[in-house]
């Protein structure tokens, strides 16, 4: 127990020697917390409040062409211009405009669209007023619309989902209309507006909860997981720095030809470096609690389940520790470990889902997100600070964590055999 001690004691005295390595292991992760988590709430508050400049060219200079208008400036999500400058808009002039990045979207409502949908309109009366089946329109409708070449995927089919929206309900109001008036024409009884009530059939979203539970998931609450696993595994760099100093300045050896057993070595190890991971999670939960809120975001919540993060702490702190004393014994200099640790610790977080959720993977992704560590340790977080689960649901997450530590001990302890071997 006095080796043990003596042992804990050198290398506490390593790491707090090591000012900048320190400042990093603690000051990183509370950086990075703050800093990703007010751009992440931030980015989803700019989509609901900035308006999207959009361009639109309307040729149509009739009913469906100022419906049509009418209904994009009254959504609200859009910030409409018909002019570049004092300048009238061209279609020429549009698709430019937008290429160039100076708009986001352009709307051309081409020529005569109110007049061939009239002519639609009165083929379908006057079919169905003779027991006639018109099967298709002839005169169709087609609008241009011009994107933004650098918009992601994913927003252009946001806002293509959007402008179908508003489309169908304009064409709906419009060929209501239509259908009214034509009938009027040929009907001897005058009919009124057919009016129909919208939104007839509702949608009530909600976050799927366990009886009981009161943490609702925001950008708060998914952060802290996702940073807090990515801090407690940069411990790596510094683990298996302070390995590699050993070795090379011959402490090492000197504490072999003490009463000194490896096993006892490799404890001093685990013990300072899991206070060191503890206390890095204790930051980021207490900014994500109290420090968070000051920059106006939600505050973390925990739900009391103090013992269920301890223990994935615990178990994540065990993996990590285990995966950078690997490193630091088979890796033969300080820029092997640091550069071999920095790159798979980036590789494991993004393959984890720290950076992109899994979910959005491709298939074979996913499934290698399944062998990364830092996708034990998130599951199990997301698990407290997101699904409210308590410390038995976290088992899984925490076996896996171990035996991954265990088998990095053991790749460790192999290597110093071979090499003390070697040596002989």
């Amino acid at each position: 127990m006095r080796s043990l001690k003596s042992l804990i004691y050198k290398d506490f005295l390593l790491l707090i020697r090591d000012k900048a390595g320190l400042a990093m292991l603690f000051l990183m992760p509370v950086i990075l917390v703050a800093i990703m988590t007010y751009l992440q709430d931030s980015t989803f508050r700019s989509v609901n409040e900035t308006k999207i400049p959009l361009l639109l060219l309307n040729q149509d200079k009739d009913s469906l062409g100022a419906t049509i208008e009418k209904q994009i400036k009254a959504s609200g999500i859009f910030q409409v211009s018909k002019t570049i400058g004092a300048k009238n808009l061209t279609k020429s002039d549009l698709v430019r405009e937008v290429a160039n990045g100076n708009c986001m979207i352009g709307i051309i409502i081409p020529e005569n669209a109110t007049e061939n949908i009239r002519k639609n309109v009165k083929r379908y009366v006057f079919g169905a007023f003779n027991g006639k089946v018109i099967s298709n329109a002839t005169d169709s409708v087609e609008m241009e619309i011009y994107i933004d070449p650098i918009t992601k995927n994913s927003f252009r089919a946001t806002l293509m989902s959007t402008l179908r929206e508003y489309a169908a309900r304009t064409e709906s109001d419009f060929i209501f209309n239509e259908i009214t008036s034509e009938v009027n024409k040929l009907s001897p009884v005058p009919i009124a507006d057919i009016h129909l009530a919208r939104n007839q059939v509702k949608f009530k979203e909600q976050y799927a909860r366990l009886d009981g539970s009161t943490i609702m998931p925001n950008s708060v609450q998914h952060n802290v997981p996702a940073w807090s696993m990515f801090a407690i595994f940069f411990i790596v760099i510094s683990l298996a720095g302070n390995i590699i100093k050993e070795r090379d300045d011959g402490s090492f050896n000197r504490l072999l030809t003490m009463p000194c057993p490896y096993y006892l070595y490799i404890l001093s190890k685990i013990a300072v470096y899991l206070i060191v991971c503890l206390l890095q999670l204790i930051a980021v939960v207490l900014m994500g609690m109290y420090v968070i809120p000051l920059l106006g975001l939600p505050s973390l919540t925990l739900n009391n389940h103090y013992f269920a993060l301890l223990l994935m702490g615990v178990c994540s702190a065990l993996a990590a520790i285990g995966y950078g004393i690997a490193i630091g014994k088979i890796a033969t200099t300080h820029q092997q470990a640091s550069i071999f640790g920095a790159i798979s610790v980036v590789i494991m977080a993004a393959v984890g889902g720290v950076w992109i959720p899994v979910f959005i993977m491709p298939q074979p992704m996913q499934l290698l997100s399944r062998i990364s560590p830092l996708n034990w340790g998130l599951e199990g977080f997301y698990t407290i600070f997101v699904r409210d689960g308590n410390w038995t649901s976290v088992l899984p997450e925490c076996a896996v964590s171990v035996l991954f530590s265990i088998l990095c001990i053991a790749i460790a302890v192999f290597y110093h055999h071979k090499n003390r071997e070697g040596k002989r």
